[in-house]
């Protein structure tokens, strides 16, 4: 059995498909590599036929993101699994590096690490997160996704205990998962980035792209799933309330930054989409977000940068990171 197995989904990427591969067989001395072609219609299944060093799987109708990893980790013998978009890339070695942390901690259930961020022009931000909170971080990850899908290796051993992806999720599934493990065990994580992830945009074909969609569908597991697990339901009601208004505030406040990107950008359907849904979250999220807009440094970064399309992602990053220390 080898030790580790990294999952790559896949669907009509054939010319990304080939360097995500070659970085997953970079990232570990001993490594398996599943790759899951999510019913593709084009030169997929070719290429991966020709293709030796992976373990090749092909379903024939299209199962979303978590339903092909769900059955890549059918497929998969490691012990730590790990998983791979198809136009991301792993860094080398680092899969054995969070392995061996996580033979360290015998407890834990996943390590993560931050991710560089590349747009279509190799233009890469800060890493993400700036901090990385390991232990208990239950709470934490219940108000935002920090944790970097393809920056995580976890112990298959914890899949009996939480079960597999959440396939009625597909695009925050991962974050769904997180928050499960996260409940019942600790987290671990590196402060050296794993993974380079292409950044999604409003046209791309990527899941996180649909920003407005992914932030009602959170709110609603929110409500619906998150609230109902033994940990949460068992915990005092002011415990309760303040993880729901955490996660208001920093839904509100990345509805905000939308909402103007979407007014210098032109983009008036996500303008008005944004804006329609920061309204409907808790009253006093909206007022938290003003106050902390209204700070010299987020002021000043607005002015110096005069929002061009190359200053949009500095002023992105600077958000990012106040995102990143908000809770």
């Amino acid at each position: 059995m080898p030790p580790a197995t990294i999952i790559i989904t896949t669907h009509n990427r054939p010319d990304q498909l080939p360097r995500a591969i070659a970085s997953a067989l970079a990232a570990a001395r001993d490594v398996e590599i599943v790759v899951v072609d999510d019913a593709s219609s084009d030169a997929t299944a070719s290429l991966c036929r020709r293709t030796p060093a992976i373990k090749y799987v092909r379903v024939e109708r299209n199962q979303g993101v978590a339903g092909a990893r769900n059955v890549g980790l059918v497929a998969s013998r490691g012990e730590f699994i790990s998983f791979l978009d198809d136009d991301d890339v792993r860094l080398p070695n680092s899969l054995d590096h969070q392995i061996e942390l996580l033979s360290q901690s015998p407890p834990a259930a996943l390590c993560y690490a931050p991710a560089i961020a590349a747009d279509e022009a190799g233009r890469q931000s800060l890493p993400f997160p700036a901090d990385c909170p390991q232990g208990d971080i239950f709470w934490e990850l219940l108000t935002r996704n920090f944790i970097p899908c393809g920056s995580v290796v976890f112990r298959r051993s914890c899949l009996s205990r939480v079960g597999l992806l959440n396939d009625r999720l597909s695009r925050i599934d991962d974050w769904d998962i997180w928050v499960r493990m996260a409940e019942i065990f600790p987290v671990v994580s590196s402060t050296s980035p794993a993974i380079i992830w292409r950044q999604a945009t409003p046209i791309s074909s990527q899941g996180s792209s649909q920003t407005i969609e992914l932030i009602s569908l959170g709110a609603r597991q929110f409500r619906q799933g998150w609230s109902r697990l033994p940990r949460f339901a068992n915990a005092g009601r002011r415990r309760r309330q303040a993880a729901w208004r955490a996660f208001s505030g920093n839904v509100a406040e990345h509805l905000t930054w939308e909402t103007v990107r979407g007014i210098f950008e032109l983009q008036p359907r996500l303008t008005v989409g944004s804006a329609r849904v920061l309204l409907r979250l808790h009253p006093s999220a909206i007022y938290r977000v003003a106050r902390r807009w209204l700070r010299v440094s987020t002021l000043l970064t607005l002015t110096k940068n005069r929002l061009t399309h190359d200053d949009l992602t500095n002023a992105r990053d600077h958000f990012k990171q106040l995102r990143s220390a908000a809770s």
